[in-house]
């Protein structure tokens, strides 16, 4: 089995790429969505409440994802102290994962800082998502609810879309011009087409 990571900055539209693998019948594990359950478990808050203080846990006792993000958006020190706890528990959840999808000729693992965290070594391939910076920026604000000052901060804690392209073996571009399905389909003929 192929371990493919996709991956791409903020507004890049990986998540969209990895639906259209998805029904293509690829399995995807979505790291994001991963993270953000494995930071609610109550062994893994209670270590974010100690590290960032009480005000990241809202009066319900769950994480307060705004006042967390505050903190660690505009200080990458913060960032990576929040990346030490989430992303080895990452790390083993897809590890664990791949076992239950082992009979499949791939899996793609998307993540948005796949490079960042330190888990493209766990990839054979890497597919890059990339997009002009003015259409990203403009798809998180309106996503999101977010100013541009916002999406600029989260943006600078991410690898430029040249230093990721550098590293990837397959680009796909999600411009709203070029065909997504048919770079998709070239990519999934070409990994289907890899014996391991």
């Amino acid at each position: 089995m192929i371990k493919a990571g996709i991956t791409g900055n903020i507004g890049s539209g990986k998540s969209t790429v990895a639906r259209l693998f998805e029904m293509l019948d690829v399995p995807v594990f979505y790291a994001d969505q991963q993270a953000r359950l494995i930071s609610e478990r109550k062994d893994v808050l209670e270590e974010i409440r100690q590290t960032f203080g009480n005000k990241v846990v809202g009066e319900n006792g769950s994480l307060d994802r705004k006042q967390l993000g505050a903190i660690v958006f505009k200080n990458a020190g913060q960032l990576n102290l929040l990346n030490k706890i989430i992303h080895p528990r990452v790390s083993d959840s897809f590890n664990e994962w791949c076992v239950q999808h082992r009979s499949v000729p791939y899996i793609l693992h998307e993540s948005a800082i796949l490079f960042e965290s330190g888990l493209a070594y766990l990839c054979d391939k890497v597919i890059v998502v990339s997009a002009p910076e003015e259409i990203r920026i403009n798809r998180v604000m309106n996503r999101d609810s977010l100013s541009r000052t916002e999406v600029l901060a989260r943006m600078s804690n991410q690898w430029t879309e040249t230093k990721l392209l550098s590293l990837a073996d397959f680009e796909i571009v999600n411009d709203d011009y070029m065909s997504l399905i048919e770079q998709v389909a070239t990519i999934h003929a070409f990994l289907n087409s890899i014996i391991v």
